[in-house]
């Protein structure tokens, strides 16, 4: 009997301890939380941070924003860049693909990103279907030539649209090579500041920085073929023919003139002082001083010339007098025509005896560059005086 009382006495304790163990934190009871302590005293201001580097967003804003970019559009419509390159060129040049890595934006930019423009040319309805002078000889076609329409432009079978468009600002300026202005110099974003290879013959000329974008396309298409038959004659293949456009970077390097003999020397190459001294940029680029020319224009002003001049230059001197007489010997040698509509000289289509071919190639070559001699006075001088002791 005892055992069992001892033993109901213990299961009772065991139970009462096994409630006891259950028991739980989350059990008690918590009281509310007391009130926040006072604010601790202010500790001492930290130590002033090093000044931060200027954002590039400043350099950027000087020249992209409308207070910089208005003055340059306004430039830009006053310069022949902005009209085509002449009246309709454009539309039957840039699209071309001979010509359009000049005459259109299209071209210019595929010239220089990819390195040739598009070999079918900038087209969207239909093929370009040239017509061609047979010359007589529909079995030969060695000799045939595009038919040329009244102002020069090259004549189609059919009616291809041209779709390229004008250049515009965005044509000569790409991207950025680098945004560090201060170490690298700003580049403007122009796509070309390398030195150029001529298309002609490969020699290579470096002007320095944004002058090269100039000679990408002032310079020569052809040089002087001479009389590779030996027979003293020269063929003036059309109305076209000659140095092109725009030798002015031959002129002013003081190369691929013909080179005649004669009594006024040659100047070396690469002597001009406008080659040494200066650049295409800062002639025609300068501070306009009546709003109308420098900058954008291309316009030289009086103020880039009296940067180092003490009198602004027109034109070589004596060279419009002798452009005149040596226009007049190549017109009667059948060479060139001045049509007085146009206050504008043309190569005449034939042959011709060899001195009067060199002779038409340099007076074109000087009257293409525009420039009056100024480019390189002493070797304008020098081809045109020696052109006429030849035919004299």
């Amino acid at each position: 009997m005892k055992n069992l009382k001892l033993i109901g006495f213990l299961i009772i304790l065991s139970s009462s301890l096994m409630f006891m163990s259950c028991e739980t934190e989350y059990d008690v009871l918590q009281g509310p939380a007391g009130a926040d302590g006072a604010t601790g005293a202010a500790g001492a201001d930290g130590a002033a941070g090093a000044d931060g580097v200027d954002g590039s967003a400043a350099s950027c804003i000087s020249c992209h924003s409308n207070t910089h970019r208005e003055p340059i559009y306004a430039a830009y419509e006053l310069s022949f860049h902005s009209k085509g390159l002449t009246e309709g060129a454009v539309e039957y040049a840039g699209a071309r693909a001979s010509c359009a890595q000049c005459h259109s934006h299209e071209g210019y930019v595929d010239f220089i990103t990819k390195g040739t423009t598009n070999p079918a040319g900038y087209y969207g309805l239909g093929e370009p279907e040239v017509l061609l002078d047979d010359n007589g000889t529909p079995d030969d076609d060695s000799d045939d030539f595009p038919v040329l329409g009244e102002f020069g432009e090259i004549l189609y079978t059919n009616n291809p649209v041209a779709v390229v468009s004008p250049i515009s600002c965005d044509t000569c300026h790409g991207t950025h090579i680098s945004f560090d202005f201060e170490n690298d110099g700003n580049d403007y974003a122009l796509r070309a500041l390398e030195p150029v290879s001529l298309i002609t013959d490969g020699t290579m000329i470096d002007y320095g920085g944004g002058s090269n974008a100039c000679i990408g396309c002032h310079q020569p298409r052809r040089t002087f073929t001479g009389d590779p038959d030996g027979d003293g004659m020269f063929f003036i293949s059309s109305s076209h023919w000659g140095p092109h456009h725009g030798p002015q970077a031959t002129l002013l390097e003081g190369i691929q003139g013909v080179e005649i003999a004669g009594s006024v020397a040659y100047p070396a190459v690469a002597s001009s002082t406008h080659r040494q001294g200066a650049s295409c940029v800062s002639c025609h680029m300068g501070a306009t001083d009546n709003g109308s020319n420098g900058l954008h224009t291309w316009i030289p002003s009086d103020n880039s010339c009296t940067a180092c001049h003490t009198t602004v230059p027109t034109e070589v001197t004596g060279l419009a007098a002798d452009m005149a007489h040596l226009g007049e010997l190549l017109e009667t040698a059948g060479a060139l025509h001045y049509e007085a509509s146009e206050d504008a000289w043309h190569p005449v289509k034939g042959n011709v005896p060899l001195a009067v071919g060199e002779a038409a190639w340099n007076f074109l070559f000087v009257y293409e560059d525009m420039s009056y001699g100024v480019h390189n006075p002493a070797y304008a001088k020098a081809l045109i005086s020696n052109s006429i002791e030849a035919l004299e």
